[in-house]
């Protein structure tokens, strides 16, 4: 397997001293759940294809199908370590079973550390101060690189500060879901913390494949989130019309549209774009060709701006609060 192409721009995330490309791919989907069932060789080939085509930064996490994903991407890099960056996540786990924690990640993965290990959502009244001591501690024995938070609000954040650097912030960021940018990523400027966007795609959302009667298979989790939410997808739908109608005045698919448009904000440093097989890998790499014009941008913005108007702030799109 071989990395062929190496326009895709690298990146910094905090005090990991290994680069990402600022493109990445989101591995929750070879989970095998949630999604309304998966192929293994799809996903194996997707990961594959992401490599070939430029993409280093793959992010996986302990609950994406209880582990099978990270079990994929371990299998799919197996040989090439050296040349990419892993990021898994954990949900809240006690300080005292935090190595064990990573440890497993480890053991599926097939690697000896991990790039970034990243709390995957706060927990409330959770002891997320020992977590982090927790993950300090192999972080200082090499069995990740750095630390980074997901889901936390300010407030969290402050919090497990005082036991350790946060590295990165993982959050839902896009054309529809802009929340973040009231306070988190401010903070995450100051703060010397690097920005992980995820659901780049709305979901599937932006790449303008859904019709205004929505349909899903059985298993499909999206069906409960906010921007499939029926009060709001009307909204939702004739804002996604209206960003198509500029994409294709600039004579580019929407899905590659809405991934620049990230990497043009300020405050982001990487983006994650989920694919269920290797088509759609290459179609989202395709993003990061030529220059853009920025008026495109502009207007993208003048439309996200009347379509999040009409999207509450339910504090995350699962509308899940553990």
């Amino acid at each position: 397997m071989e990395n062929r192409h190496s326009e895709i721009p690298s990146s910094v995330i905090g005090t990991v001293p290994k680069r990402s490309s600022v493109l990445g791919l989101g591995c929750w989907a070879f989970g095998g759940a949630d999604w309304g069932g998966q192929n293994d060789m799809e996903s194996i080939e997707a990961i594959k294809a992401a490599f070939e085509t430029g993409i280093t930064h793959f992010d996986t996490a302990q609950s994406y199908g209880r582990g099978h994903s990270e079990e994929l991407v371990g299998r799919a890099l197996r040989g090439v370590r050296d040349k990419v960056f892993i990021a898994s996540k954990t949900m809240f786990t006690p300080k005292e079973r935090v190595e064990k924690s990573v440890l497993a990640s480890l053991k599926r993965l097939g690697t000896e550390y991990i790039d970034l290990f990243y709390i995957h959502w706060p927990r409330k009244d959770a002891d997320l101060e020992g977590m982090m001591e927790g993950l300090v501690s192999a972080r200082e024995k090499g069995l990740i690189k750095g630390i980074g938070v997901s889901n936390f609000s300010v407030e969290q954040m402050k919090r497990v500060s005082k036991a350790g650097k946060i590295d990165a912030h993982q959050m839902c960021y896009n054309l529809l879901w802009r929340w973040g940018e009231k306070d988190l990523i401010p903070y995450c400027r100051e703060n010397g913390i690097s920005v992980v966007a995820y659901c780049s795609l709305a979901q599937g959302i932006l790449t303008g494949k859904f019709s205004s009667t929505l349909q899903f298979v059985p298993g499909d989790h999206r069906k409960s989130t906010v921007l499939f939410d029926e009060q709001v997808w009307p909204h939702v739908y004739d804002g996604v019309e209206k960003l198509k109608s500029a994409a294709l005045s600039a004579t580019r698919p929407l899905n590659e549209l809405a991934i620049r448009w990230i990497l043009s904000r300020p405050g982001l440093s990487t983006v994650l774009a989920g694919a269920r097989n290797s088509l759609q890998v290459h179609q989202n790499v395709k993003a990061m060709d030529g220059e853009i014009d920025p008026a495109v941008f502009d207007s993208f913005t003048s439309i996200s701006d009347t379509i999040a108007a009409s999207i509450p702030d339910t504090g995350n799109i699962f509308r899940w609060y553990p």
